[in-house]
């Protein structure tokens, strides 16, 4: 009974790569904040792949499945999570919503896909692919003019999709800042003060 009730123990090789993992995330939660010296990283190892490829004249096919995951990445990064085109029949009006008009509410953009998975999922995909790089099995004789002419065909025709698609519903896939912050600001000190002075003449009227 004592056997049975105890967990088992878990083994040397479990622990290590428990340990492991939790390092690793712990890593990764501390990198959260540093955006440009994650994006440095990441240009690097692009910089390191494509340099490899250049030196050694192959892994051409591995070159353009990276760059296809690449440009659906950036693609969902560019997306907004909610759709407007295939939200316009949906009965929940509580969501968050793209702002159409200028004197709208100021609405944060929500990406499909965050900056740091955007980022975390660029860089591991160069990684392997450089690390595939190092195996004669993926270097599949290819004709690599035909793929690059075929990417920059697609990239166009997605990305003019994509700007179409901002366009029709009239939004930018960039928030720097809150524009309308400053105004409801002053808008508000304005109702203050024209309160504060009917509070003012009403006391004034009532005093006399």
């Amino acid at each position: 009974m004592d056997d049975l009730s105890n967990p088992p123990a878990r083994s040397a090789v479990s622990t290590f790569f428990l340990r492991l993992g939790q390092r690793y995330q712990i890593l990764l939660d501390k990198s959260t904040p540093h955006t440009k010296a994650r994006w440095v990283f990441a240009f690097v190892t692009v910089g390191l792949f494509l340099t490899r490829i250049i030196t050694a004249q192959g892994w051409y096919i591995v070159t353009y499945a990276l760059g296809i995951y690449h440009l659906n990445l950036f693609i969902a990064f560019l997306t907004p999570k909610i759709d407007p085109a295939l939200d316009l029949d949906s009965d929940d009006l509580d969501g968050p919503e793209l702002p159409t008009r200028s004197n709208e509410e100021f609405r944060p953009f929500i990406r499909r896909l965050p900056e740091f998975k955007f980022w975390y999922a660029i860089t591991k995909s160069t990684i392997i692919a450089l690390i595939c790089t190092f195996f004669d099995v993926f270097n599949v004789p290819v004709f690599w003019p035909i793929l690059v002419m075929y990417f920059i065909t697609l990239f166009c025709i997605t990305m003019k999709r994509q700007i179409r698609h901002m366009i029709k519903h009239r939004y930018l896939p960039f928030t720097h800042s809150k524009p309308r912050y400053e105004n409801s600001k002053l808008l508000e000190s304005q109702d203050a003060v024209e309160t504060y002075n009917r509070i003012n003449k009403t006391l004034i009227c009532l005093l006399k």
